[in-house]
């Protein structure tokens, strides 16, 4: 079966293309830069770049559309016709409280998932255009939304629910659903392939570090509090976003700025975060080497380290223990200083890390604990579009034994 993997962000575009059930990769890359005349373009073919180049991709309607051409192509595409291909599985980024699983895409669907466009304004609307440029191109195929709330769906009421009144809860459903599940999942159960440990005996923290960002508690393989919250604003500090922030802000700045919810969005989801403290960049790399002559560059940067510092000390309050922390995403497998840094004066946890491993470039997922660490530290690069590719899998299938 072959199922291609389309993750649309507010100016990009990642994908995979599975052949299942073997989970080969045929093809995957990523369209960045949407929007902009210089479009960057970047594809991988069997393990190996085929694909480097800048263009004009003005919308997600042009970038689905190349990459359809793309994977057709006679000289660098993996299939004959989109006719091969058997189904799409999409990242969708809020499915609210009632979506606790995976499910095959038709019209409600597609107006419950919008209706949920004004809790990940940079999601939800840029995962619908994904959807129905799919639907333009191929009207019958089958899709099915993942979401990234769904591993989250496990945990308790009182990890849940915010203390405000009750009858909003009961009202507009609002609580904590976590975000990035698909990634959480994908490296725990990773991790303990990696260390042929059985994840049902372990207490983990994952830190999907990136320019969005969040810390997930993981006992026996179920997710049982995470720091993103009722939006994706919630938690550690972000490339745009600024993690927690008391409430009274927000009531403050109406008064005295008098700002109103679209002023207030704009500044939370793309004005804040490392970008508003360094007032440089959004990009870790940019403020890393900033920050031995910028005094804002080296404050967020603290900042940063010190949020995720504070959760996982909480985190390991919570599972009463910890086996396994676990680094991710853009920042997390690729700062040598993040994790560095994080990991400092973490003794009361038994952290060690072996300074030559978490350093050594060549080494992609590795462990970078020391032998005698209490707690096993390790980079595991994420896959979600692989959860999403085995989702959409299992519901093609029992869709269509269900048919038989």
């Amino acid at each position: 079966m072959k199922i291609l993997v389309i993750n649309c962000g507010s100016s990009s575009i990642k994908f995979q293309l599975f052949e299942m059930p073997g989970s080969d990769t045929l093809t995957k890359g990523v369209i960045e830069k949407i929007g902009q005349h210089d479009s960057l373009i970047i594809i991988q073919r069997n393990g190996e770049q085929d694909v480097n180049l800048k263009i004009e991709i003005l919308s997600h309607e042009d970038g689905i559309d190349f990459l359809l051409k793309y994977i057709t192509d006679l000289d660098h595409g993996c299939l004959k016709s989109l006719k091969d291909l058997d189904a799409v599985g999409h990242r969708i980024g809020h499915g609210g409280e009632k979506h606790r699983n995976s499910i095959i895409i038709n019209e409600t669907i597609l107006s419950e998932i919008e209706k949920y466009n004004e809790l990940a304004p940079l999601h939800n609307p840029h995962n619908l255009i994904g959807i129905r440029a799919i639907q333009k191109h191929l009207p019958t195929i089958k899709q099915v939304a993942v979401f990234d709330t769904s591993f989250h769906q496990t945990l308790p009421d009182y990890a849940y629910m915010y203390a405000i009144p009750y009858s909003l809860y009961e009202k507009y459903k609002i609580r904590r659903y976590g975000f990035h599940g698909p990634s959480h999942q994908y490296v725990s159960e990773r991790a303990c392939k990696l260390l042929n440990i059985d994840i049902k005996q372990q207490k983990i923290i994952t830190c999907h570090l990136g320019n969005g960002s969040s810390i997930a508690a993981i006992d026996k393989g179920k997710s049982i509090d995470t720091s993103m919250g009722f939006t994706p604003l919630e938690g550690l500090i972000m490339g745009t976003r600024p993690g927690d922030v008391d409430a009274g802000i927000v009531t403050y700045l109406l008064k005295k700025e008098g700002m109103g919810s679209d002023s207030l969005n704009a500044m939370f989801y793309k004005e804040s975060g490392l970008l508003g403290i360094t007032c440089i960049s959004s990009d870790m790399r940019k403020i890393e080497e900033a920050s031995n002559t910028s005094k804002k560059a080296k404050l967020g940067l603290e900042m940063f380290y010190y949020r995720i510092k504070k959760y996982i000390g909480a985190y390991a309050a919570v599972l009463n223990g910890l086996d396994i922390l676990i680094f991710t995403g853009g920042i997390g497998e690729k700062s040598v200083k993040t994790r560095e840094e994080v990991c400092k004066n973490l003794n009361f946890l038994g952290i060690k890390i072996d300074k030559v491993s978490n350093e050594n470039p060549q080494d992609s997922e590795k462990v970078i604990s020391t032998t005698d660490s209490k707690v096993t530290v390790i980079v595991v690069l994420t896959n979600e579009e692989l959860i999403i590719a085995q989702e959409t899998q299992q519901l093609i299938s029992d869709h269509h034994q269900s048919r038989n």
